[in-house]
């Protein structure tokens, strides 16, 4: 029995342990620098209910990886009102500019001895997982117009973490098993993917990189084929019929607010295949948004890593 100022004697005193350093103990947390640039998302198309919803997702997840995060979303065909709820990427990014300014004269004003801002006001990141050279022109562009000074990095793949996106994508439209290596039985999983894209040649030869990392997942053949080239998806999909697939499937490498509407349904119907979804808020989307802004900044959270294939 304890007493008023203790254990009774004899009884063992439970003491905290002290923290142990070394490889198990847990890293602590990075944050987002004090004054550091603000992340904007440049979204393709217009605000439409399910673009805002995927996009603002999409910096939720950036933000909870990077506390402390400053970020913002700009569409392409936006409402070019500075004040409007949506506004369009160039907007945004003279807002997020005048802000910077504002919030260091406030500082200065109020007597606290602050450095001037130095360095870009943003880092823009296109939702793109692969080059297209005409929207990211127009990102180009907007960054040129809003007269904000801001880094506009690269496209966010090929990675890893798309090819698990799309097996993923896959398996939950039955295309594909979820996992290989427990050989759940999937009547309807296709032995040939074709691996749809839009912008280009460019585009198609970077969505080949990440189809040999989904091929690798799978154990099918998979052959990446433009949407936005005329007969490209039929053309792919004979040559896989050629060497053998029967049940082929459509896995759009895209995020979804660059594929023009009704282009993914015409082109399934041609190769004669179902399709899933596009990679939409996959968690892998933003980290790698993340991982875009991080690397340009020179700052390290921790970098998103491709499951392996299983």
């Amino acid at each position: 029995m304890s007493s008023p100022t203790g254990p009774a004697s004899g009884l063992p005193v439970r003491m905290p342990r002290p923290r142990q350093p070394g490889r198990h103990r847990r890293p602590e947390p990075v944050t987002a620098p004090e004054g550091a640039p603000a992340l904007i998302l440049a979204v393709p198309g217009t605000p439409e209910p399910g673009t805002r919803s995927l996009a603002e997702e999409v910096i939720s997840i950036a933000r909870s990886e990077l506390p402390g995060l400053e970020a913002a979303i700009g569409y392409l065909d936006g409402d070019d009102a500075e004040h409007a709820e949506y506004p369009a990427l160039a907007a945004v990014l003279a807002h997020t500019a005048r802000r910077r300014t504002e919030r260091f004269e406030i500082a200065r004003a109020a007597g606290r001895e602050v450095a001037e801002p130095e360095g870009p006001a943003a880092v823009v990141v296109p939702l793109l997982v692969g080059p297209d050279a005409s929207l990211t022109g127009r990102i180009r562009q907007a960054v040129a117009d809003s007269g904000a000074s801001a880094e506009l990095t690269d496209v966010l793949g090929p990675h890893p973490l798309l090819a698990e996106g799309l097996h993923v994508r896959l398996s939950e439209a039955s295309l594909a098993r979820a996992d290989r290596a427990r050989l759940f039985t999937v009547a309807t999983a296709a032995d040939g993917i074709i691996l749809a894209t839009v912008g280009g040649e460019e585009a198609v030869q970077a969505a080949g990189i990440t189809g040999m990392l989904l091929a690798a997942r799978l154990a099918v053949p998979v052959i990446a084929a433009g949407l936005d080239q005329e007969g490209a998806v039929t053309a792919v999909a004979e040559q896989l019929r050629g060497a053998g697939s029967v049940q082929l499937a459509l896995a759009p490498c895209l995020v979804g607010p660059e594929l023009p509407e009704g282009l993914l349904d015409s082109a399934a119907k041609e190769a004669g295949c179902p399709a899933s979804e596009a990679l939409g808020a996959y968690p892998a989307i933003g980290k790698l948004v993340l991982s875009q802004y991080a690397t340009t900044l020179g700052i390290a959270p921790q970098q998103p890593q491709g499951a392996p294939a299983r």
